[in-house]
């Protein structure tokens, strides 16, 4: 009698999860085996672009909503996982549910496959001031301008990548602060309006920067911009793509009653910096 043998062909592992940011503990899923083809089956990327994702993740496979929105739990594991990637270990969270209404669990992806002598490995929850990391922490500390506590249940620095626009050149011909100026990336959750320590990348180079987030109260604009003064560098990087890290949250915007007094405010900033 013929049973399902996945092993006569080579049998991969899958890590399975929205991977939106891709957190410290969804990095635990990720991690668990070798090689592992990470399944992104969301796609929100309200943390970390897809760009990025892509960059450091090229092993990723982003799953087609059309594909899935009507599929059973059951039609999910025989058509996706063991006909599509030819699992032969799953990795996801103890949270993972899958299968039209998000009716199956993790333990039932466990019992389903333990006939089909593919092993499933559930991670736990990992802990940040005493509650599981979840997208959901992270979000809300990005809004809410705690970028540190956001930072360190992301594991890397909050970071985004966009095209340098053109500015009004206030900051380098009137106050002496020239800045790159970018839009922030769409479905990117936006940091609270203020002024960052952050980290700027440029060919490779990490410089130090300053970067004001938010809608200028001074010189206002109306679609919320990023700002960024890199220290020590001098060139044109217009209608480039620039990636932006964000350290630390320094004060919230304010609105100027003249240029000195903008200049004042930008050096003390930099001081806090460097």
């Amino acid at each position: 009698m013929c049973k399902d043998k996945l092993e006569d062909k080579k049998r991969i592992a899958v890590a399975l999860g929205d991977f939106d940011g891709m957190h410290k503990a969804h990095r635990t899923v990720v991690t668990g085996a070798d090689n592992v083809t990470v399944y992104c089956v969301n796609n929100r990327f309200s943390l970390l672009q897809k760009s990025i994702f892509e960059k450091r993740y090229p092993n990723t496979v982003f799953a087609d909503f059309d594909e899935l929105k009507n599929l059973s739990g059951q039609e999910f594991i025989e058509k996706i996982l063991l006909k599509k990637f030819n699992a032969g270990i799953i990795l996801c969270g103890f949270n993972f549910r899958f299968g039209r209404n998000a009716g199956w669990t993790a333990l039932d992806l466990r019992e389903y496959l333990e006939k089909k002598d593919v092993w499933v490995r559930i991670l736990d929850h990992l802990d940040f001031d005493g509650a599981p990391i979840s997208s959901t922490r992270i979000r809300e500390a990005v809004a809410y301008g705690e970028i540190e506590k956001a930072n360190q249940m992301l594991g890397y620095h909050f970071t985004f990548e966009a095209e340098v626009i053109e500015g009004d050149k206030r900051g380098g011909k009137i106050i002496g602060y020239p800045t790159i100026n970018q839009h922030l990336p769409r479905g990117l959750v936006i940091p609270k309006f203020g002024v960052y320590e952050s980290r700027t990348f440029v060919d490779g180079r990490e410089y130090k920067s300053f970067t004001n987030i938010g809608q200028r109260p001074t010189w206002k604009v109306d679609i919320p911009l990023s700002e960024t003064h890199i220290f020590d560098f001098d060139g044109d990087l217009y209608g480039r793509c620039v990636r932006i890290e964000l350290v630390r949250y320094l004060r919230e915007e304010k609105k100027f009653s003249s240029v000195d007094e903008v200049r004042a405010q930008l050096d003390y900033d930099k001081s806090s910096i460097i």
